[in-house]
């Protein structure tokens, strides 16, 4: 059990990569609180093992604070919740970016303030946060609000693990390629031709396929095992071979 005796906190934790990531913390030993907007996602982990639910926005500073004082101890964070924005900056709105910066960023910032006093006060931690090949690793087309706040998260993790790196705490992130999830579905049913949005996501794949949630859960549980301990700061690409 890589994870044994230790408490992990996730947003975005009903569906997609962030209930991969609970599901596979909890069954290497870890107690996981798995957090979410939708309290019905958040029914099916029912009977899971290590894992108990809680409603959290993580766009509610106070709603943050409240779920992070429950905890006795939070050992792991990871901050999964986001939003993708379509178009380029030439469709991007004020509203759109508003909503982008304070979903995909500041809730990071937030949920990163709350934990990191009992962090510190046990002299050890790891911070985990969702950002994208799509940002600072690489440019994207027609994902302008959503390069452009990614970006942010990676200059946030690198603040972050340079301001505590010698105090036990460690902030890294993980950048996904295209994953096939839930929220990737709706997004391509939005399409007016959702059958060909789907081969043009999985065109730009070099695999020649997306890539599963389940597949993006193993970097999360080697992230928050004492087995990285020697890594902070750093962004790990998990993308089919995008960036090559």
């Amino acid at each position: 059990m890589r994870l044994q005796g230790k408490t992990a906190l996730v947003t975005a934790a009903g569906q997609g990569i962030g209930r991969a990531s609970a599901l596979a913390m909890a069954a290497q030993g870890a107690q996981v609180l798995a957090t979410d907007v939708n309290p019905a996602l958040l029914a099916s982990y029912a009977g899971v093992a290590n894992v108990r639910t809680a409603v959290l926005d993580v766009m509610d500073k106070a709603a943050i604070q409240q779920t992070v004082a429950s905890l006795p101890r939070i050992d792991v964070l990871f901050n999964c919740a986001g939003f993708v924005h379509n178009g380029s900056i030439q469709q991007a709105t004020d509203d759109e970016w508003n909503f982008a910066f304070n979903l995909n960023v500041r809730s990071q910032f937030w949920m990163i303030q709350a934990v990191l006093p009992g962090m510190l006060a046990a002299g050890a931690g790891s911070i985990i946060n969702m950002s994208s090949i799509c940002g600072s690793v690489k440019g994207l087309p027609n994902r302008f609000i959503y390069g452009a706040s990614k970006a942010a998260v990676v200059g946030l993790t690198k603040s972050v693990a340079a301001d505590f790196v010698g105090k036990g705490i460690r902030c890294n992130a993980i950048a996904p390629g295209t994953v096939d999830t839930p929220s990737l579905g709706d997004r391509i049913n939005s399409y007016a031709d959702p059958v060909q949005a789907r081969k043009d996501f999985i065109a730009r794949q070099p695999m020649g396929r997306l890539a599963r949630a389940e597949e993006i859960a193993p970097i999360v549980v080697y992230l928050a095992s004492d087995e990285s301990v020697f890594a902070s700061g750093q962004v790990f690409a998990i993308d089919g071979g995008i960036t090559i």
